[in-house]
């Protein structure tokens, strides 16, 4: 009586079974062989420590903006506040003048522009896709915030301009807002701390080109702070929506990935 023995596929084995990591939120990437996904998720732009406090912030900004809009609607002067600030801003000396002239330059389309690109291309060597998008998206979106609210509000300076709110201090406050919310992503860097480097930043750029805007005669202070309230009003939810777009945007590629690394298992 012959005996009965079972065929196997040859170079298999008894018992073992062949098994793969399961793709995870930190493989997340560049799909790799087989299916599985292998790059790292590209960093938040709107670090999580912080969204509540910035949350905080930026409505807080929006109602100054929309305050200062209301109380000066079809102004065509400054008011006490402003009056007082310019008498000691303008009319600087040549050598200052040359210096508010340069930072204006940054804030006009081919200065702005160049700042873009610049600041652009640093996100995409230091491998921050997400932070580059924030610098497009921010800086567009908060221009054509300022833009939206000056003929809205109708307050002019030296005849028909359109003074509210300062485009030039809203742009130079999101680029400064961007960097400084990469910085804050930093390892180790606290809740404060981040939250103090973004503001100081934010604040240091709204100044600088907000103090160029009064010296030059362009905007009263209160433009200024108008378009410094818009871009911390604009930022932080512009950061929030990269953030959800990318992230819905890596779940489906890893979605798609591991099904294709399933169908080339079978």
């Amino acid at each position: 009586m012959g005996s009965r023995h079972e065929q196997k596929p040859k170079g298999a084995s008894v018992g073992v079974v062949e098994h793969r990591p399961p793709i995870t939120g930190e493989d997340h990437g560049s799909a790799g062989r087989g299916g599985r996904a292998t790059g790292r998720p590209a960093p938040a732009v709107l670090p999580p420590s912080l969204c509540r406090r910035l949350g905080t912030v930026a409505v807080l900004a929006a109602l100054v903006v929309v305050a200062l809009g209301v109380l000066y609607a079809g102004d065509s002067g400054p008011g006490r506040a402003d009056a007082r600030i310019m008498a000691t801003v303008y009319g600087v000396g040549p050598s200052w003048r040359h210096v508010a002239l340069a930072l204006d330059f940054l804030g006009e389309p081919v200065g702005s522009a160049a700042l873009v690109t610049a600041v652009v291309a640093g996100c995409l060597l230091l491998r921050r896709p997400r932070t580059a998008v924030l610098v497009v998206a921010g800086a567009g979106l908060t221009v054509g915030t300022s833009t939206l609210l000056k003929s809205l509000v109708g307050r002019t300076i030296h005849g028909d301009n359109l003074s509210y709110p300062s485009g030039h201090t809203a742009f130079a406050t999101t680029l400064a807002l961007v960097v400084a919310l990469a910085a804050a992503d930093r390892p180790g860097l606290g809740r404060t701390a981040g939250t103090s480097l973004v503001l100081t930043a934010a604040l240091a750029a709204g100044a600088a080109m907000g103090w160029a805007e009064v010296a030059l005669g362009a905007h009263y202070p209160t433009d200024v702070l108008g378009g410094w309230c818009t871009a911390l009003a604009v930022v932080p939810a512009t950061a929030w929506l990269v953030d959800r777009a990318a992230d819905r945007t890596t779940d489906r590629t890893a979605g798609r990935t591991s099904d294709t690394g399933r169908r080339e298992r079978r």
